[in-house]
């Protein structure tokens, strides 16, 4: 008898880090340097230079577009997207639902009525702008998920794709109604609320980028560390706790992770949809389902995605500016139907 030994499913390679990482900064500066009025590369290279080493002269007109306004709007796009894209992964995994998502779910929904609810009535933490609204956004989308999560159990305890997306489709349409009332009430903030809810991220500050920044290195690496037990559900539940997986404890540390992730994304750039959907679906052709590989590459992905995105929303209209949001739902639309039926088609 020959036995074969079975190898630890590899993860990111340097040399793919390093392709990964150049398209992105690629992507990045293609972001900065495109817009309303275009900067030469060189120029814009130059700039960012002076700044990293401190010597920015900041009476030019390339720097006084690029320090104050474009580079934290491409590193707040960038975060989102690679927060969401991570996020959606996840979730994939641990659903084993390639349609999983916190939009296709209802949890981006949710996470939108709490930030609504803070915008409307003002609700702060002194001493943080947007505390607030970042706190009650990340709550909603906890409490949002664990119970779609529980309802589609009680209904189908195999938790299907069509259980899930129909109770999500249902408590999106529930939430929309709690939100137009709450914008009802909203007075003069009606106009804001109803801009951010399709999703911009224009005015992006250097506190907004760090903020996304943090929540995605520390949410990021905790998924990232959970990537085998993420395999071992692919198999199923019971399966994974056979082999020493603590499937409780998992499953509120991938919830708890993607809620932040969702929650402050929506909490600093409005309801920006499908990204944790088509990123990761990709994605995968090309990684594999290994969530040692399509993690770390739905997270650069999920960036170039959104990244590109926002650069179509300012500049396809210019000096128009659509919003985020409609450009990355018209993508996702088109990804979700394909996605849908193929699952319909290998189920026959």
């Amino acid at each position: 008898m020959i036995l074969r030994v079975q190898k630890r499913p590899e993860g990111f390679c340097l040399w793919e880090y390093l392709l990964f990482t150049i398209i992105t900064v690629l992507t990045m500066l293609l972001c900065i340097c495109v817009g309303s009025v275009n900067i030469p590369l060189r120029e814009t290279a130059d700039v960012l230079w002076r700044q990293l080493l401190g010597r920015a002269q900041n009476n030019t007109m390339a720097s006084n577009i690029i320090l104050p306004v474009r580079l934290p709007r491409v590193l707040c796009v960038a975060f989102v997207g690679a927060s969401l894209s991570v996020g959606g992964a996840a979730m994939q995994g641990l659903l084993k639902n390639p349609l999983a998502d916190g939009s296709t779910l209802g949890v981006s929904s949710g996470a939108s009525l709490g930030a609504i609810l803070a915008i409307a009535f003002g609700i702060t933490i002194p001493g943080v702008p947007f505390a607030g609204t970042m706190v009650m956004a990340v709550a909603a989308a906890f409490l949002s998920l664990l119970l779609i999560l529980s309802i589609a159990y009680r209904l189908d305890s195999s938790l299907s794709t069509n259980t899930i997306i129909l109770i999500g489709v249902i408590f999106s349409m529930f939430v929309s109604s709690l939100s137009n009332l709450v914008i009802t009430f909203a007075g003069e903030k009606v106009r804001t609320i109803t801009f951010w809810t399709m999703g911009s991220l224009q005015g992006s500050s250097y506190g907004n980028a760090a903020v996304m920044g943090v929540t995605f290195a520390v949410c990021g690496l905790i998924l990232l560390g959970c990537a085998t037990e993420l395999n071992a559900f692919a198999v199923g539940e019971e399966n994974a706790r056979t082999i020493g997986v603590n499937v409780r404890r998992m499953k509120l540390t991938v919830l708890a992770c993607v809620s932040i992730l969702i929650g402050v994304s929506v909490s600093i750039g409005g309801s920006i949809a499908f990204v944790g959907l088509v990123t990761p679906h990709i994605l995968r052709g090309i990684t594999g389902p290994n969530h040692r590989r399509l993690l770390p590459a739905s997270a650069y992905g999920g960036a170039v995605f959104l990244l590109l995105s926002d650069l179509t929303a300012r500049t396809i209209l210019c000096p128009r500016e659509l919003p985020l949001g409609v450009v990355t739902s018209l993508v996702g639309t088109v990804v979700f139907v394909v996605i849908f039926f193929r699952m319909r088609k290998g189920n026959r």
